[in-house]
């Protein structure tokens, strides 16, 4: 991998960042386009953010993705964000244009594509997401286009009866005090909760009302016990790993205007997902 003084430097701003794909996907597709740039993974506390945006700029990096803390408040650094991003309140990639930056979120559409590739139509669907943090906001923003009911459910009510306010401007939304009337009804559930994330977590929600004719989806790109239940009860299943590839293919796009070569390392976040080194905190963000 050559370094000198033409290479172009991309980053990931959250906290943490260890569990982070992203450098491998990044750099493997700057290595396949002969690129000359280079992707490194920066730790960034909440109270840095607004200082570590402003190193974008004068460091004249080529863009960074954003990942948990910071997709809520690095909007208020950033000159111009996208409508879709400004809807979503929520930004993941931000491109340097000459000092200028704008800020995209390609995780609603990361999701969609993953969808399609695993054959799975919201279309006319009824869909319910368990939890109303960004990520259900994300994917609510296109799931409530196409599916004939979104039904939001999260433990704080209020997030849920927010996120309904929003995403009901865009298609037929509802929140749902409990989860015992919600599941049987519903063709796709979603887990948009951390809950699973770390061994010995309890199911974010109970899945004896759950019929083998359902679909069930984690965003957490790994198995989870949720997905090895709802498996065992023959539901058809999907973790978030297609997410996580298609929204940093995405953002690949937004900043080098390429996407083929993204997808020739998705075997390689295959294998490193299935390492229970990076199992153990794998979160869906870039």
């Amino acid at each position: 991998m050559k370094i000198d003084a033409k290479t172009k430097l991309v980053a990931l701003l959250g906290h943490p960042v260890g569990h982070s794909f992203s450098p491998l996907m990044h750099n493997a597709a700057f290595e396949d386009l002969g690129l000359n740039y280079r992707y490194v993974a920066f730790d960034v506390m909440p109270d840095n953010l607004g200082e570590a945006v402003a190193g974008v700029r004068a460091l004249g990096l080529a863009g960074v993705n954003v990942t948990v803390p910071h997709k809520e408040n690095v909007i208020q650094y950033l000159d111009e964000v996208s409508s879709e991003a400004s809807f979503i309140g929520a930004v993941n990639t931000v491109v340097n244009e000459n000092g200028r930056l704008k800020g995209y979120n390609t995780d609603g559409r990361g999701f969609m594509r993953s969808l399609e590739e695993e054959g799975i139509s919201a279309e006319g669907a009824r869909v319910l997401i368990c939890g109303a943090g960004g990520a259900a906001r994300a994917v609510g923003y296109y799931l409530s286009e196409k599916a004939s009911l979104v039904t939001l459910f999260d433990v704080v009510r209020e997030k849920a009866e927010a996120l309904s306010a929003v995403l009901c401007k865009r298609g037929n939304v509802a929140c749902v005090e409990s989860l015992e009337k919600a599941l049987p009804a519903a063709d796709i559930v979603i887990n948009a909760t951390p809950i699973g994330l770390k061994e010995g977590d309890p199911l974010p929600f109970d899945l004896s009302a759950v019929g083998p004719e359902k679909v069930v989806g984690d965003l957490i790109y790994r198995e989870t016990p949720l997905l090895r239940e709802a498996a065992s009860k023959g539901c058809r299943v999907f973790n978030g790993l297609g997410m996580l590839i298609w929204q940093g293919a995405l953002a690949f796009e937004c900043r080098q205007q390429n996407v083929a070569a993204i997808f020739h390392v998705s075997s390689s976040v295959s294998l490193y997902a299935a390492d229970s080194a990076y199992a153990a905190d794998s979160v869906n963000s870039p």
